[in-house]
């Protein structure tokens, strides 16, 4: 009998994000979770310790019920440990204690009766830890969370150190935290299953008794690239169980909850803030990333590499909203929708509205479309326009507690998207406009409550640090399956020359000046020099109100070629209305001397390449799909129409107009390679401005929204239902 005693505590994470493609889902329960569950059963004397979140058990449910129930049976049998967390895996961090508790204690209420599982542990959704997450998932109930072998080293632990879990404390409540083995992490699926077992042997006899613990995502085991044939019809996985079973003299697969009840803890232990390794490096800003990279690659070769790594980190989770805009901007409107939850709990509203508001908000802090990495993450738009669709959602139905069901209007300002700088926000019963006067005056985002649509989820153009694999072009590997830290696939050809990068954010009346012989080609290339400062300016904000419209008038003295210039621009939104009104006004033009002046608009949530999203002129005049590039003039009206989300974005002008439109995509990085993806459509109506003989110009132009094919498809839809719920009632 060998001497090596091992508890080995397998936890698997499944996960899809919120608003993820049905197809993608049931490609991968066919591909991952099915499979998976269907060699597992036959190991009986196997157990592991699951979390599966709750966005992806609730499409579970829905879909395949039949797969729910045996993973209750499971449960039941002490097989399957089923671990618990946040409802719709936000990153825990990035939420205030009222919405982590919140998620935690209904998410084990939703297990416990559908799994009939007596939730103990939590997953902590990209192991984004700080150390007060400890009172609140204690709070919650809690008793234990799976975090990274990498937390601990950071701690001062040695590998040799983490082979047990340990306690830790904050404001006098406990939590206990096992460390996930990140050589476990690089060898499950990706190794050969004696790998692992001979890491295994080695730990216990150096350490007999130790628990080591594996956690990692579930998808691994069939839906990341080549791993279905790998670990399933090449029979990896069944090979890995019966090594465990051939060693189980020595090598105990556990749960999570078993090792808590029969092993006592290893020590106490206080973590700094940390997530994952490779997580804490695409957090880094590019330059840094880059020289990261660089220095680690260096340093592997010197012989003090192993007593340096341990010291070795790279940034913090929080700063994806520095490194990212737009994903400030997502988090803060989370922000706003949760303290609007928190006023009307106080309030005498009621309840079902404000738990349905509650739900949404609680699925609009699903954490995939706030950050970046391997993954395509914020480049997804689909995933972003999940978010704001929750999030709209959710402010909706608070408005409807508040009894604000006709139409209303109002404007306010606050520091909204926390950079201690005032935002305007314009709000009525069908539209809400966000604006920053400290940068350029701009339109950031514009929600269309009908249809629960942010136009201007937009994404700009910016360098990666994986871009670098881009330009040198296409790698092949030799035979195996890559983790897809490792893979360099490109989905399209020529993706080096598609790099290309934004001097400021895609959002909407960004004001430029250019030489009069600009083109089209030059601006969308985004090689046409700034003649004004008037595109990253600061404006200065007047607020104007009446009981059924208000206004934003946002004002600059800037300058453009030399010459002193003044625009005032100003924002009207009335009760009712699903148009917004923009005006202008230039002042302080040069006499006889022509200026080159366009305003810039993205539209954000228009996917191109489909004959259902296409320009017109408004009497079903088509000019293309969104994708196309026009170069137009003596324009009064453009429309963006998308059939598929129903709704018809329109641009009028008072005067004649000429208009460039062009698509924006992004080189992203997902687990399937690299590959472009649309983010946005870009409309810049255009004039060649002369001073009238006050030296003025100005235009009103006006952008309406109607959603009017979405609302008749959801009466069609309502109708239907109500004529088959009287078929049925008839029979």
């Amino acid at each position: 009998m060998s001497k090596a005693q091992v508890r080995l505590c397998m936890v698997l994470h499944n996960h899809q994000p919120v608003g993820n493609f049905d197809d993608v889902i049931e490609m991968a329960y066919r591909d991952s979770y099915l499979p998976f569950l269907d060699v597992f059963e036959s190991y009986k004397d196997l157990r592991i310790s699951l979390h599966t979140s709750g966005s992806l058990l609730e499409w579970l449910d829905q879909r395949h019920p039949e797969y729910v129930d045996r993973l209750a049976a499971l449960a039941k049998a002490g097989r399957v440990e089923i671990i618990g967390g946040a409802f719709y895996e936000p990153i825990l961090t990035m939420l205030p204690s009222r919405d982590r508790v919140g998620q935690i204690v209904q998410y084990s209420r939703y297990l416990r009766e559908r799994l009939g599982a007596a939730v103990r542990g939590a997953w902590i959704p990209e192991r984004v830890w700080e150390a007060n997450l400890t009172s609140d998932l204690a709070a919650a109930e809690i008793e234990y969370v799976v975090l990274d072998d990498f937390h601990f080293r950071n701690a001062g632990l040695t590998a040799d150190q983490l082979h047990g879990y340990f306690v830790t404390e904050d404001s006098g409540r406990l939590l206990k935290v096992f460390p996930g083995s990140e050589p476990l992490r690089y060898l499950i699926p990706f190794g050969e299953p004696k790998q692992t077992i001979d890491l295994l042997r080695g730990i216990g006899e150096r350490a007999p008794g130790s628990v080591v613990t594996f956690g990692d995502d579930g998808e691994k085991f069939g839906t990341w690239p080549e791993t279905k044939a790998h670990v399933y019809e090449h029979g990896w996985l069944r090979r890995f169980f019966d090594a465990l079973q051939a060693n189980r003299e020595w090598l105990t697969t556990t749960t999570l909850a078993e090792t808590v009840d029969n092993v006592i803890p290893t020590g106490k232990i206080y973590l700094p803030d940390a997530s994952y390794r490779e997580m804490t490096e695409w957090v880094l800003p590019v330059e840094r990333q880059i020289a990261y990279h660089a220095a680690i690659a260096q340093l592997r070769f010197d012989n003090r590499w192993e007593s340096i790594q341990p010291f070795v980190r790279g940034g913090f989770w929080r700063n994806y909203k520095v490194k990212y805009v737009e994903a400030n901007e997502m988090y803060a409107r989370m922000m706003f929708v949760s303290s609007l939850l928190e006023q009307a709990e106080q309030e005498d509203h009621p309840q079902p509205l404000i738990d349905q508001a509650r739900q949404h908000l609680f699925r609009g802090q699903c954490n995939c479309a706030y950050w970046h990495g391997a993954f395509g993450g914020l480049y997804l738009p689909h995933l972003r326009n999940a978010v704001y669709r929750e999030l709209i959602a959710a402010e909706n139905l608070l408005e409807q507690a508040a009894g604000r069901t006709d139409r209303w209007v109002e404007v306010t300002a606050d520091d909204y998207n926390f950079d201690a700088r005032r935002e305007i926000r314009l709000a009525g019963d069908r539209l809400v406009a966000w604006v920053e006067p400290a940068a350029g005056g701009r339109l950031y985002e514009l929600d269309v409550r009908s249809i629960g649509h942010n136009l201007l989820a937009t994404l700009c153009r910016r360098p990666e640090a994986y871009h670098e694999k881009v330009k040198v072009g296409e790698h092949q590997h030799g035979d195996g399956t890559a983790s897809i830290h490792d893979r360099v696939v490109f989905k399209q050809k020529d993706l080096d020359q598609r790099l290309q990068y934004d001097r400021r954010l895609r959002k909407c009346l960004i004001d430029h000046f250019w030489d009069g012989d600009a083109s089209l080609d030059q601006v969308a290339l985004g090689q046409a020099p700034e003649l004004g400062d008037f595109s990253d300016g600061v404006y200065q904000s007047k607020i104007r109100r009446n009981p059924d419209r208000v206004q934003v008038q946002l004002i600059r003295q800037g300058t453009c070629a030399g010459h002193p210039l003044t625009i005032t621009k100003g924002l009207t939104l009335s009760a009712g209305s699903d148009e917004l009104e923009i005006a202008y006004l230039i002042e302080g033009l040069p006499a006889g001397r022509p200026l080159h002046f366009g305003v810039e608009f993205n539209f954000a949530g228009l996917p191109t390449g489909n004959d259902d999203r296409y320009f017109h002129t408004g009497i079903d005049h088509r000019l293309g799909q969104l994708q196309t590039r026009l170069d137009l003039h003596d324009m009064r009206q453009l429309n963006l129409c998308d059939q598929w989300l129903g709704i018809d974005v329109g641009l009028r002008w008072d005067r004649p107009t000429s208009v460039w439109t062009f698509p924006i995509e992004t080189v992203s990085q997902s687990e399937g390679g690299f590959e472009l993806v649309h983010q946005s459509v870009v409309v810049i109506p255009r004039w060649e401005i002369r001073s009238d003989s006050q030296g003025r110009w100005s235009t009103v132009m006006r952008l309406k929204l109607d959603t009017t094919l979405a609302a008749a498809r959801t009466t069609e839809s309502k109708e239907l239902s109500a004529a088959l719920s009287s078929d049925l009632r008839s029979t």
